[in-house]
């Protein structure tokens, strides 16, 4: 195999296997189970004004940031992001894995090889 031949077959592997385990994922993602509570405290308007109180408006945003990225993590959302992970992955190693090109097709000078130079 040419090296450029392996590379495409690498980045194929890592796109194959990736949205695999992604599809696999989201097929077998279950709904989130339910509050035994009933309802969800963080959604009650005591409990908004408490954090922002105590913590003021940065406080909430945090919240919501950190609920967010929680979210990313578990059901189906966690296919997307396994799919997002492995186009980012395949692009690193295409990106990475290329060969630079020998110094001599550069079309630089290396300071030793200048007249004059000891």
């Amino acid at each position: 195999m040419t090296p450029h031949e392996r590379l495409r077959f690498g980045t194929i592997a890592i796109l194959v296997v990736g949205f695999a385990a992604a599809i696999v994922i989201y097929v077998t993602a279950q709904p989130p189970p339910a509050n035994p509570l009933g309802y969800e405290p963080e959604d009650s308007k005591k409990y908004v004004r408490d954090m922002e109180m105590y913590g003021g408006k940065s406080n909430l945003l945090a919240y919501e940031v950190r609920e967010w990225f929680d979210s990313l993590w578990h059901g189906k959302r966690l296919a997307f992001t396994v799919a997002a992970v492995t186009v980012i992955a395949a692009g690193a190693f295409a990106f990475f894995a290329v060969p630079l090109p020998p110094e001599a097709e550069t079309g630089r000078v290396r300071d030793k090889d200048r007249p004059g130079h000891p």
